[in-house]
């Protein structure tokens, strides 16, 4: 089968996550034996590969507002038009919006003989997203059942939606059971997130215990493409490093490739997860629970179903000096610490590329007539 996801914003290493995921249900999918393309706004990228169909009625600027896209659309007739095109030169069978907005789910430009999917990441009840629903896809599929009942009590129609949950990479393995527990004694505490204040990393390092925990905490803050207010990515990172650069044994380290972040939180003791809003999904906590780490954070949104037994969750209001204490009892309690190991590559395996491709094709097929 051949299939389509339309992204705008997409770029093969955007540190963001609905990128991030589509590239692993993408490997999933070409590992079952399907043919993937992505859709994707102007420039080209030197990066780009011959899966990447670059639009030329429409570039987006770096960084930008979000949706912003909207606004630099004065006419959505030739973007429709181009999309239509590349689907029907392509092939499609299947074309999926990744979003209401940058992924063009607000016009479903479709021809008639391919099938359509809506993905939901995040909760959406503006009028994108009502002129998404109004187009009928032929299902709507949000990233976890915890958005699903947010949009319902947001007043959002969720009537047949099915949650997709996002694919992690399966690009590194857990370690093994001597290098855990040599992690469990001495490795670094690590996390990453984009430059977003949402992400609560300035509060983390504001409530850093004085007496430090006895190991390095490290941290990557990266840009994206997108964001809330102009600055807002240089705002936060100006306040995260102002902070970590008076705290022993606190770094803020520079970006890594997308690829590398399931290697990175595999050689940590504790990934945390501080975001202070709840998170629909929570790409960096499941992938730090495949391969093996622990994970620490707030009891928000999906987080707590997604860790379940693999990690601590704490009340919001206890705020971030908690987090800092349950991750000092955790790596001083062998045994506790383990037992969340062990479970934690067991809570991410439905996770897995090919697991969520075919999920994602269940979901997908066409229902009989």
């Amino acid at each position: 089968m051949n299939i389509a996801f339309v992204l705008l914003t997409h770029e093969p290493d955007e540190p963001a996550g609905i990128e991030r995921a589509l590239a692993s249900l993408a490997d999933g999918l070409r590992e079952l034996g399907h043919r993937v393309l992505f859709v994707a706004a102007g420039p080209p990228s030197v990066s780009d590969g011959p899966d990447l169909v670059r639009l030329k009625t429409l570039t987006l600027p770096r960084p930008m507002l979000v949706d912003q896209v909207l606004s630099l659309l004065p006419s959505p007739l030739p973007v429709r038009r181009e999309v239509e095109s590349v689907l029907r030169e392509q092939d499609i069978d299947l074309v999926c919006w990744a979003d209401a907005v940058a992924g063009l789910g607000c016009l479903s430009p479709a021809p008639p003989e391919v099938r359509t999917a809506l993905m939901v990441h995040f909760m959406r009840t503006d009028d994108s997203m009502k002129q998404s629903l109004e187009h009928k896809p032929g299902v709507v599929l949000p990233v976890s059942d915890y958005l699903t009942r947010a949009s319902a009590r947001a007043g959002v129609d969720t009537t047949g939606w099915r949650a997709l949950p996002n694919a992690v990479p399966a690009r590194s393995d857990p370690p093994s059971p001597d290098v855990r527990e040599q992690l469990r004694r001495t490795g670094p505490v690590r996390t990453l997130a984009r430059a977003d204040p949402q992400k609560g990393i300035a509060q983390l390092l504001d409530a850093f215990p004085e007496e430090g925990i006895g190991r390095p905490v490290q941290i990557i803050l990266a840009t994206a493409r997108f964001e809330f207010w102009p600055g807002m990515q240089e705002d936060v990172l100006d306040e995260c490093r102002r902070l970590a650069g008076r705290l022993p044994d606190v770094e803020i380290l520079p970006q890594i490739p997308w690829q590398d972040v399931q290697g990175f939180l595999a050689e940590a003791s504790i990934a945390l997860a501080p975001s202070v809003e709840p998170e629909t999904f929570g790409n960096v906590a499941a992938e730090a629970l495949s391969v093996g780490t622990p994970v620490v954070g707030y009891a928000l949104g999906h987080l707590p179903a997604l860790v379940g037994e693999a990690g601590r969750m704490v009340d919001l209001g206890d705020g971030p000096g908690r987090l800092w204490a349950q991750v000092r009892d955790l790596i001083n309690d062998a045994p506790a610490y383990h037992a969340l190991s062990r479970q934690a590559v067991l809570q991410a395996a439905d996770l897995m590329p090919v697991a969520v491709a075919g999920t994602f094709l269940a979901l997908t097929a066409p229902t009989a007539p």
